[in-house]
């Protein structure tokens, strides 16, 4: 079995592909590259959730939350 080591691959600029990002906004979905200048910024400004720090924890342990 032959084991790549990805830190020796080097690719030129001219050798990369772009990646479209696509997104679900408004019910659907859309490439970011079509948003205006007001909803990209929105976009990038996004911060990720994660359910094990909401549940481990976080802000809410002063709260009683039933969940059935």
């Amino acid at each position: 079995m032959t084991t790549i080591n990805f830190e020796d691959i080097k690719l030129a600029d001219e050798e990369r592909q772009p990646c479209e990002v696509w997104t679900r906004v408004m019910g659907y979905f859309r490439p970011v590259s079509e948003f205006n200048k007001g909803k990209k910024s929105e976009f990038y400004s996004r911060v990720c959730f994660s359910e094990s720090k909401a549940v481990s924890g976080g802000c809410c342990d002063h709260m009683d939350i039933a969940a059935e």
